[in-house]
């Protein structure tokens, strides 16, 4: 099962819509575990100590650092990167799809980018 740490500015409609929708995913918030002012690298690393999959609409900081991560060797169990001009329907459509059909393994080291 995958599992995410959800960033401080993801659309709560979005995650309620993925719970009510029956995504049974184990969700942890930054704000919930101290990293609601953290930088973006703390947070990527709190997400790999924890193998934790980052939600996020961060796609300017969020992704150099995840790459940079690769790049070094370091743990980076994945990011899911909406976009938030992404209808709330359709980002929960996609989102159910690849959390249902990708495993943690297969995130593993990827940015994936939504609209897939």
């Amino acid at each position: 099962m995958i599992a995410f740490l959800v960033d401080q500015n993801f659309n709560e409609h979005i995650l309620d819509g993925l719970i009510r929708r029956g995504l049974t995913a184990e969700f942890v918030h930054v704000r919930d575990v101290g990293l609601a002012a953290a930088h973006d690298p703390e947070v990527l690393e709190w997400a790999a100590n924890h193998t934790l999959i980052l939600l996020t609409h961060d796609r300017s900081t969020i992704p150099p650092f995840a790459y940079a991560r690769i790049t070094a060797g370091l743990p980076m169990p994945g990011v899911f990167l909406v976009n938030d001009h992404m209808p709330i329907g359709q980002a929960i459509d996609e989102l159910l799809l690849a959390a249902n059909s990708l495993t943690a393994a297969e995130c593993q080291d990827q940015v994936v980018y939504f609209p897939l």
